[in-house]
């Protein structure tokens, strides 16, 4: 019998390739997607479309009453979305409080009920710079959470912690995930902004593997200024 595992899967190009990773490597896959208020939701028409191409049943939870007490700019229209490279300070504006812990907590629940015995979630070493819960420090307290909060132990998988994110579509390239069912956009354009961290991040990415990012953008060349000046004032 196939080990169970239930995924946190947004829709972006990260979670989408840890469910295309999980399931190559043999798991029962359980996708689940949250709306905790965010200023768009068009990730999780994403994460369904993921999902239903690879046949595995995806729940999505509600929890959009957090959005008055986690404020950022994913939750609140008034805060404006930072354009410029995924590390720069910035990007703070973009951290919705404790939200991994919160998802994974419930995805822990729903491992249990589910019989379960792994809980996965697709933090890498290029989230470090600006989101707190996805650094080490706070995986491996976590880790020792799941193993200890029910009767039989439950496992946290972070399989690219050590991954950058080129890394990570280096990884999703070669397991042929359809990165055009994926969004990373702050932004719920019909295109991708371009703009964005997430967007800068993920065109830069694509880049250093020499493949074009399938998704439309309304500017595909803005992510080039970012980096020089970056490369300029090291």
């Amino acid at each position: 019998m196939k080990p169970k595992c239930v995924v946190l899967l947004s829709g972006g190009l990260d979670s989408s390739t840890l469910l295309a990773y999980l399931l190559a490597e043999g798991y029962d896959c359980l996708p689940i997607g949250f709306r905790y208020g965010q200023r768009h939701t068009k990730e999780l028409t994403y994460a369904a479309a993921i999902a239903q191409h690879y046949n595995v049943p995806f729940k999505v939870i509600d929890l959009t009453a957090l959005k008055d007490i986690l404020p950022s700019a994913q939750t609140n229209d008034a805060i404006e979305i930072p354009e410029g490279h995924y590390a720069d300070s910035n990007m703070k504006l973009t951290v919705t409080p404790n939200r991994n812990m919160i998802m994974l907590s419930i995805a822990t629940a729903y491992a249990i009920t589910s019989k379960a015995s792994r809980v996965a979630y697709a933090a890498h070493k290029g989230d470090y710079a600006i989101y707190p819960d996805c650094r080490t420090a706070f995986i491996r307290p976590m880790r020792e959470a799941l193993e200890y909060c029910d009767y039989e132990r439950l496992h946290l998988l972070t399989p690219f912690i050590c991954d950058s994110k080129a890394d990570i579509v280096l990884r999703g390239i070669n397991l042929r995930v359809p990165y055009k069912f994926t969004w990373s956009c702050y932004n719920g354009r019909e295109k991708a902004c371009g703009k964005c961290g997430t967007c800068v991040e993920r065109l830069e990415a694509f880049s250093k593997n020499s493949i074009e990012d399938p998704l439309a953008y309304e500017d595909r060349e803005y992510w080039k200024t970012v980096i020089a000046q970056r490369k300029g004032n090291e």
